[in-house]
């Protein structure tokens, strides 16, 4: 397919029985807000392997995914540096809800801002040791930045390995929002508003604020953009009241009528961010 469209994405399953497909979790929050009788309308059970990576699954995206394809989703987190990677089948992601998986290339570390390695169950940077080496092209700078002092290597996301070593991501580091001195996470008010069934896809991030640095702000694609306004808005940011504490919550919703994604499904926050930021200092370099 050129671009995703997820009916033709089904029919193409059934008409030429697939058995193997790499997706993202962009394209599963889109499976899912199509009409049941579309969803049911293909035979899927040729797929014996779906696998997805390239950004974080909300948990309730993933186990609804699970419930519709059954144990055939797998999970990997890795990047094109090479230097490490996780992974994760349907049977043990059910018993460790969130997780990317284990290593199978390198070995996880979780480091705090002094490149201190943590206990189990703390957050932090998370690296890999004992994995390949890279380099950036040209970018020695950015190279010695992804290397700590023992040699370990990181992609720049933050989470925590639990006592049976399944890795859970929090967020990219350079996404965290500081408000007020709070450290804010994006992808968790993410991954909560793309369940809401008038979100089509969504972006959170911060925006300048005088008093507190910066502020929550939701850029939202709606489903159906002739709701897009103020009453959507209002909805939307309660409906984060009811499952977030206040301070994570959205300050004001924006909407377009499509976010800036990589045909892979990769969001380019960094051009969504630049509008925003446009005459102020921004900390995301």
């Amino acid at each position: 397919m050129t671009h995703f469209e997820p009916l033709a994405y089904l029919a193409l399953i059934e008409k030429y029985r697939v058995t193997h497909t790499q997706v993202v979790p962009t394209m599963f929050v889109r499976l899912l807000k199509l009409p049941l009788a579309d969803r049911t309308a293909h035979n899927l059970s040729s797929l014996q392997f779906a696998i997805h990576a390239a950004a974080p699954c909300p948990v309730p995206v993933k186990e609804q995914m699970i419930d519709w394809w059954g144990p055939v989703i797998w999970e990997y987190y890795a990047g094109t540096e090479g230097n490490g990677m996780t992974m994760v089948r349907a049977q043990d992601w059910l018993t460790h809800k969130g997780t990317v998986g284990k290593a199978v290339i390198g070995k996880l570390r979780i480091c705090d801002d002094d490149g201190h390695e943590m206990p189990v169950g703390e957050t932090g940077s998370v690296y890999f040791a004992e994995g390949k080496v890279f380099a950036y092209h040209d970018d020695p700078a950015k190279t010695a930045a992804s290397t700590n002092a023992q040699g370990w290597t990181t992609l720049g996301d933050v989470g925590h390995v639990d006592a049976e070593g399944y890795l859970y991501l929090t967020d990219r580091k350079s996404y965290m929002i500081i408000s007020g001195g709070v450290n804010i996470y994006p992808q968790e008010v993410e991954n909560l508003l793309v369940t809401h069934p008038k979100v089509y896809d969504v972006a959170v991030l911060g925006v300048p604020h005088d008093e507190f640095g910066e502020e929550v702000k939701a850029v939202v694609q709606p489903v159906d953009m002739n709701q897009a306004g103020p009453e959507l808005a209002a909805e939307l940011i309660a409906f984060c009241h009811q499952h977030l504490s206040s301070i994570k919550c959205p300050k004001s919703v924006d909407f377009e009528h499509e976010l800036p994604r990589h045909p892979t499904g990769k969001l380019y926050k960094r051009l969504l961010k630049d509008r925003y930021w446009a005459g102020h200092n921004s900390k995301i370099l």
